[in-house]
C-alpha cells in the first residue's frame, strides 16, 4: 500500500506525518534527535505488515517538515513532543494505538505511555534515557560540530534542513538536554516509570555510541514488567 504524507493542525502547530497500512493495530514511529518520520523510519514505512498495522511515523514540531516554527528546546520539550503525538493520533482519529519511540522519540514515548496510559495499547523504546549524567553531557558536547559527524549520517540531514538550520538546531539540541544535569539527579522523566502500565520492550544496542547501557538496564528495573 501507498504511503501518504499530510499535515494537520495539532496545539497550534501544523504538524508532517506519513501513514500507510490499514491493520487494526495503529502504531505511531517517533523519530530521535533532528530526526523525522522519513529519515529515521523509511524502512518501518516501506516493509512494516500493512494488514495487521496502521503505521504513523511523525515529524515532532521544528523537525523535518514540522516547520516552521523553528525547533527549540524549553525545559519542558519532551512534554510538549509527547502531548503533540498523542494529540496528532486523538486528532487522527485513532482511540488506542502503539508506541514505537528511538532516542529522543523513546524519551517522548515513554512520558506519553506514563501520561496518557489509557491511550497506549503496546510499546517499544530503543536509545531512550530517563536521565542525563555529566558523563552524557560530555558524550553530547562530542557531537555538537554537525561538521565532524560521519558523513552517512550528516547527508541526508543536510539535505533536508540545510547547513545553517541543522548545524544551529544540533547545538541548540546539546544545550537543552544538557541541561537536564544540572538537577541534582539528571532526572528527565524517572519519576514517570513506574506510572507504565502498557506491556514494553526495551532494546539497546552493545555499541551504542550516545547512550551507555545503563540507561537501558534503569529504564527496565523501573517499568514493571518490562522485557
Amino acid at each position: 500500500t501507498s504511503i501518504t504524507s499530510a499535515k494537520i493542525q495539532v496545539n497550534g502547530v501544523n504538524l508532517h506525518y506519513q501513514q500507510t497500512g490499514e491493520g487494526s493495530h495503529a502504531v505511531l514511529l517517533l523519530p530521535g534527535m533532528l530526526g523525522s518520520g522519513q529519515t529515521d523510519f523509511g524502512p518501518q514505512l516501506k516493509s512494516m505488515n500493512k494488514q495487521l498495522f496502521t503505521i504513523v511515523a511523525w515529524d515532532p514540531r521544528g523537525y523535518g517538515q514540522s516547520i516552521p516554527p523553528s525547533r527549540d528546546f524549553p525545559p519542558d520539550f519532551f512534554e510538549r513532543d509527547a502531548k503533540d503525538a498523542v494529540d496528532l493520533m486523538q486528532a487522527l482519529k485513532f482511540k488506542k494505538f502503539s508506541l514505537l519511540g528511538w532516542s529522543d522519540g523513546g524519551i517522548t514515548a515513554l512520558i506519553a505511555a506514563a501520561k496518557y496510559p489509557t491511550l497506549i495499547h503496546k510499546m517499544v523504546v530503543w536509545g531512550a534515557n530517563a536521565s542525563v549524567t555529566q558523563e552524557d553531557v560530555r558524550i553530547y558536547n562530542g557531537i555538537r560540530d554537525v561538521s565532524k559527524w560521519s558523513e552517512k549520517v550528516k547527508k541526508p540531514l543536510e539535505e533536508m534542513y540545510g547547513l545553517k538550520y541543522f548545524a544551529k538546531t544540533c547545538e541548540a539540541w546539546v544545550d537543552g538536554i544538557s541541561r537536564f544535569a544540572e538537577k541534582s539527579d539528571g532526572n528527565i522523566c524517572q519519576e514517570l516509570l513506574p506510572d507504565i502500565k502498557c506491556p514494553t520492550f526495551i532494546i539497546h544496542g552493545e555499541k551504542d555510541p550516545l547512550v551507555p547501557r545503563a540507561h537501558a538496564e534503569y529504564i527496565h528495573k523501573h517499568i514493571k514488567g518490562s522485557r
